[in-house]
């Protein structure tokens, strides 16, 4: 029985997985930038990185890949991603021998042009399908972040890759996606992070779909937004990401060193819990609260070639700071605020401050929900209008209202909202908690 074990990022939605190939080796599929879980649980199986294995090239997060490279595996990918570093590039049906074991590429092409599936056989047995992005449990992911003229033909291609070459596999088979649950390439995969192919021909609703037209209908309904930083990875990825080998610390900056770098261009974000925001902050700072999703606000509401300070609380962990901002290629971590906002404070520079309340009225106040459009749909606030906090970049925040009530599910999308919205010159508050909260305490009900 050949070990799999799946290393997840919760955070982004994805998980990778290390593959014992026999013969003290192993591989992984879909690495992510940060291989120190890699290597770790390699050494302590007694195993040797040989191989990194990619299904497509990356929009959701820095690959890993020139990470393994650089200590002794080799790459490989989809040679339609035309890499432009040394890899071995595979077509549809090419077989890779580990030694005992093979490697099939299929070619699954959808969520992305150049997507290959990889199918782990011992001879002729199948005994696992690594799907990238083109099967999830209950969903696929999406196949609208290269072009929109190219979202249609995506989708077809899917359809005829799904059918072709997916589901002509076993029934038993277990099936291992990158995307699942919580990320954003996903359209609507369920909790589970694994599956297997009789499963989902029996239960994915995209599968039950009776035709191609049925099926792009119901693929492209499901898609909503996604983060801005998707637009650059793919090629980041395919040109070759920095190589670290050790991911660099943040140094601590004086106070005049942060006001010279904000002025300069600069962005202050504030990583600290949204109840120390609310109580003081440095003015026109980013509320982005450090918490498993912070990359993919980071990324949806910062611009990529902007140098980046950060504020933090004393005991948060600077080292998770720095791996989910460079993974998702953020590479210019200037440094922290040395002594955080007490520092700023004690200089004689003013704090900000916003309001946290926990009771509103629709009839009073002005209610900014920011959550994606799916959650506004699922159950909110009578009233309250629908602003999802990707959306409130630039020009956007001339929708916000002067004095407006901002929520979320819990406070962080929130705080970010009315951070920008201070930012613009407008007062805010937060509202601590969810539709469901608001809805119990009031005992009223949600619009849908």
């Amino acid at each position: 029985m050949v070990e799999i074990t799946a290393l997840v990022d919760e955070g982004l939605g994805n998980s990778s997985y290390l593959v014992d190939i026999g013969d003290r080796r192993a591989l992984v599929i879909d690495p992510a930038r940060d291989i120190r879980p890699y290597r770790a649980r390699a050494e302590t199986a007694g195993l040797n990185l040989a191989f990194a294995v990619e299904t497509h090239l990356h929009a959701d997060f820095v690959s890993g890949s020139r990470e393994l490279a650089a200590v002794g595996a080799t790459i490989l990918a989809p040679r339609a991603g035309d890499l432009a570093f040394p890899h071995t590039g595979l077509i549809d049906g090419e077989l890779i021998d580990l030694g005992g074991l093979s490697l099939e590429a299929i070619g699954t092409p959808g969520h992305t042009p150049e997507h290959l599936g990889y199918v782990l056989r011992d001879g002729e047995l199948p005994l696992a399908l690594f799907s990238g992005g083109a099967l999830l449990p209950g969903a696929v992911a999406r196949t609208d972040l290269i072009a929109p003229e190219q979202t249609d033909p995506l989708a077809r291609s899917l359809f005829r890759a799904l059918h072709d070459r997916i589901l002509s596999l076993p029934d038993d088979l277990d099936v291992y996606p990158t995307h699942g649950a919580g990320s954003f390439c996903s359209t609507a995969a369920d909790g589970d992070r694994t599956t297997t192919i009789g499963r989902e021909r029996a239960a994915n609703p995209l599968l039950a779909a009776p035709d191609e037209d049925a099926f792009v209908d119901l693929l492209l309904r499901t898609l909503g937004t996604y983060p801005t930083y998707f637009e650059r990875l793919r090629e980041v990825n395919r040109r070759g990401p920095h190589v670290y080998g050790t991911f660099p610390a943040l140094p601590p900056l004086p106070v005049d060193d942060v006001e010279r770098r904000v002025a300069a261009g600069a962005e202050l974000v504030d990583v600290r819990p949204i109840e120390a925001f609310a109580e003081g902050h440095v003015p026109d700072s980013l509320s982005i609260a450090l918490r498993p999703s912070f990359a993919s606000w980071l990324g949806w509401l910062v611009a990529a070639d902007r140098p980046l300070v950060f504020v933090l609380g004393a005991d948060q962990d600077r080292e998770e700071l720095v791996r989910q901002a460079l993974g998702i290629g953020y590479e210019q971590l200037a440094g922290e605020l040395a002594g955080g906002v007490d520092t700023w404070r004690d200089s004689g520079r003013p704090l900000a401050r916003t309001r946290l309340v926990h009771e509103m009225d629709p009839e009073r106040d002005a209610i900014v929900d920011v959550r994606q459009a799916s959650e506004y749909a699922s159950g909110h606030v009578p009233g309250g209008r629908s602003l999802e906090l990707g959306s409130l970049v630039g020009s956007s925040l001339e929708m916000l209202p002067g004095g407006g009530t901002f929520m979320c599910g819990h406070g962080e999308r929130a705080m970010s909202a009315a951070s920008l919205a201070q930012r613009s010159g407008r007062d805010a508050q937060v509202y601590i908690g969810s539709a469901e909260r608001w809805a119990r305490k009031t005992g009223r009900s949600l619009a849908r």
